[in-house]
């Protein structure tokens, strides 16, 4: 028997999560909320959307980080007789139908382990999300790709992405230690190394908030996102973590090379607060060499 789970993830949602829950209520069989150490007043609003519209809480006391709530809510999930979780950050809304377009991919083949919607970014400059395997590296789909009814892709970012409970028997759920940054990519790089296809289905469209601000470089269509600096961290010690476990082919690693390389250039010579910036890039990496995970220390 199908049935849907939502698993939402929060830390510090806004006034949209109301908005959000009502939708997956009316989309999914039930819908579980994770908040991730958000705090008293945010948790307050958080409870009371939760109450509102009938979904069940999880409120952890301090950030474990995204995986690690993904992971509880996908527990939760299980208990309740899911056959398939649907996970969702807080700043992410579907549009109708998006979860019954997703499920119908996945049932055309039972080597579906997931299925993911056209995400697209609210804002200017914003870009569809929709990522390619290619030679080199995963790159975002072509216009005329996205013209297709579905795509078989590199990986597919978590929010909005419908899972099977059987796959993640299987590849295993979501990596902890990452605590946030890549996390989707190393959980779709599991899932295609056991022979599984990940799919993302254009006319399924779900409206999505990075929360990061973007520059726009001459002679560049597309935008460059300048992250808080503590992600500066995670994004250097997480890409060199997938480089050195060898879940990408060679190429792939290649690429992410060359990729952390002007990363770490624009975001200690090109952006604000360059001195934190710095700091955290030399310890994403150190951290990254050396192989230390988990919450970055105080």
């Amino acid at each position: 028997m199908t049935k849907i789970v939502a698993v939402v993830v929060t830390y510090r949602a806004g006034e949209g999560l109301r908005g959000l829950l009502t939708e997956l209520n009316r989309q999914c069989d039930l819908v579980i909320v994770v908040d991730n150490g958000s705090g008293t007043d945010a948790l307050t609003m958080v409870r009371f959307a939760c109450e509102e519209t009938g979904s069940r809480l999880i409120a952890f006391e301090e950030n474990l980080g995204i995986a690690a709530a993904q992971n509880r809510g996908i527990a939760m999930a299980r208990q309740l007789g899911a056959s398939h979780v649907l996970l969702s950050d807080h700043d992410s809304l579907p549009d109708d139908g998006m979860v019954a377009k997703l499920l119908a991919a996945i049932e055309q083949d039972p080597r579906i382990a997931a299925a993911g919607p056209l995400a697209a970014e609210d804002r200017k400059g914003g870009d569809q999300l929709v990522y390619m395997a290619r030679t080199w590296s995963p790159k975002r789909a072509t216009a005329e790709e996205l013209s297709r009814p579905q795509l078989d892709v590199a990986f597919l970012i978590a929010s909005g992405c419908l899972i099977t409970v059987s796959a993640l028997d299987e590849i295993g759920g979501m990596n902890g230690p990452m605590f946030i940054d890549h996390v989707d990519l190393e959980w779709g790089l599991r899932a295609r190394r056991a022979g599984y296809r990940l799919v993302a289905v254009p006319s399924a469209h779900l409206h999505h908030s990075l929360g990061d601000e973007v520059v726009q470089l001459p002679r560049r269509a597309q935008p460059i996102h300048v992250h808080a600096p503590f992600r500066n961290y995670y994004l250097a010690r997480n890409t060199i973590y997938l480089i050195k476990i060898n879940l990408m082919p060679w190429r792939w690693r290649v690429r992410y090379c060359y990729w952390l390389a002007k990363y770490v250039a624009f975001n200690s010579l090109l952006v604000d607060r360059l001195p934190e910036r710095r700091r955290m890039l030399w310890r994403g990496i150190r951290d990254g060499i050396r192989g230390r995970m988990g919450r970055l220390a105080d």
